[in-house]
């Protein structure tokens, strides 16, 4: 049954994103996060992290996208694969680019390249080669850009099956670091073959760009009327689907070209495209905005939830233990004493038994409910499981075992009534502290009081247990 779960939201994870439906793709995978966790599938959790990353990045939250390729690393070193490792650089590229920060793109594009030669993943190697001269060419580092598009090429050529697109999406990169040499005929050689590869009546992305491309070239020239018509061309093939950020270097151009042109009626209409395209990236900007709010709504939400339990609506094991842990961390500089209550009710199999298993859920909500009422500043308190309950404070051992009496009596003072009958209830209880005991986890400091719990049992039940602490 879980692995069918698991199986069917990563497959819901991948198609939403895949359909650009970035907030559903979020919380989505926080979903997918929890249940792979749940039952330690890392293959999910990973799933979850690299699509949240990309959604993320894709909305322009980079620094979420960042914190989700943290946690996509650490279980990637613990428990990935090459393929991980792969996907991995992958977007710490983008994220890289974005932040304009060259050398760590640089960085990340070397160990895929390594990585993908190793795996004979020449694709990938024909990407990484790609990408890494179009960060040359934006450092204006245009001989190194010229020898990483070459490698790239070659790269694409040990492909199989021989996929003419790949090449050409390479070439681009060569046409342009010649252009940028001022090697015009190098660069029209080039760009001739290209168009002999016949992709671009399939690929519109890439006929749009071989206009820009051209434009380039013919600007080079100064050939501006030619390259303006160019790049009008790009304009009228990226309309079709509607990319507003390409549009937006188009427009670029073409308002620079219309002015060298000293064509102002033309100069004046690009204008005026030009700042109507640059109202509706506000919208969509503003849009964007809108979803990283709801977002961060939604998962706000989806995190408490997480940290509920979903029968008394107190706090659950997970999140006692990440606090007791952060506390006892803390307590290290601090001094101060940290401290533990763990406590079941004593014959609970009884009331099941007698009353039934609701009756039993409508006792366990009664308890949480008194516990919380009883609670004293400083302390917080979680169903561990079952009939088991946990408090953790950040106070005294004579106030915990204080504490543990009162609750132990608001317990014993509860009127519950199943079948018409007074259902009587009494608890037994563990305490540890970091007072006397010098654990240093959670774990051990429950262990410590789940022990004097049991001892609670066996002198007698319903009573408080300190060991020796008291």
């Amino acid at each position: 049954m879980a692995k069918e779960l698991l199986s069917s939201l990563q497959t819901e994870v991948t198609q939403l994103r895949a359909e650009g439906k970035y907030q559903e793709t979020i919380e989505k995978a926080s979903e997918l996060l929890e249940i792979g966790t749940l039952y330690n599938d890392h293959k999910s959790i990973l799933i979850a992290h690299i699509n949240q990353a990309a959604s993320y990045y894709s909305i322009g939250d980079i620094e979420e996208a960042f914190a989700s390729m943290e946690h996509y690393e650490e279980i990637t070193q613990a428990h990935g694969d090459d393929a991980d490792y792969l996907q991995l650089y992958n977007i710490l590229f983008l994220l890289y680019e974005y932040n304009k920060q060259y050398e760590n793109a640089k960085e990340t594009l070397h160990k895929s390249m390594q990585l993908a030669e190793q795996l004979k993943k020449y694709n990938i190697l024909r990407n990484a080669y790609s990408n890494y001269s179009h960060v040359c060419i934006k450092l204006e580092e245009y001989e190194t850009a010229l020898e990483q598009s070459k490698k790239g090429l070659a790269a694409a050529k040990l492909h199989e099956p021989n996929t003419p697109v790949l090449e050409v999406r390479v070439m681009f990169n060569i046409a342009h670091a010649y252009i940028c040499l001022n090697l015009l005929e190098d660069a029209k050689l080039v760009m001739d073959e290209m168009e002999k590869k016949n992709v671009f009546g399939t690929f519109i992305r890439e006929r749009a760009q071989f206009q820009m491309l051209k434009g380039d070239w013919l600007s080079k020239k100064e050939a501006h009327k030619e390259s303006f018509q160019a790049y009008s061309t790009a304009k009228e093939i990226v309309d079709t689907y509607q990319d507003v950020y390409l549009l937006k270097t188009i427009q670029e151009k073409r308002l620079k070209l219309s002015e060298l042109m000293e064509d102002f009626h033309l100069s004046y209409q690009v204008q005026k495209e030009y700042i109507n395209l640059l109202n509706i990236i506000n919208e969509r900007e503003i849009a964007y905005k809108a979803i990283k709010l709801n977002v961060k709504h939604q998962l706000s939400k989806i995190q408490k939830k997480a940290n509920m339990d979903y029968l008394t609506g107190l706090f659950n094991r997970g999140y006692l233990s990440e606090l007791a842990n952060s506390w006892l961390l803390a307590a290290e500089e601090t001094k101060s004493t940290i401290s533990c209550i763990a406590f079941d009710l004593d014959g609970f199999k009884t009331v099941n038994d007698m009353y039934g298993h609701l009756m039993g859920d409508k006792v366990i909500r009664e308890v949480g409910r008194v516990c919380k009422s009883t609670l004293r500043p400083g302390f917080v308190v979680g169903r561990y499981g079952g009939d088991e309950f946990v408090i953790i404070g950040r106070n005294s051992l004579e106030e915990t075992v204080m504490l543990a009496n009162e609750v132990k009596e608001t317990i014993a003072d509860m009127k519950l009534v199943g079948n018409d009958q007074s259902i009587k209830i009494a608890a037994s209880f563990g305490i540890s502290s970091t007072e006397d005991d010098s654990p240093n986890s959670f774990d051990e400091l429950f262990h410590l009081a789940d022990m004097r719990l049991y001892n609670a049992k066996q002198n007698g039940k319903n009573q408080v247990n300190a060991g020796n602490l008291v």
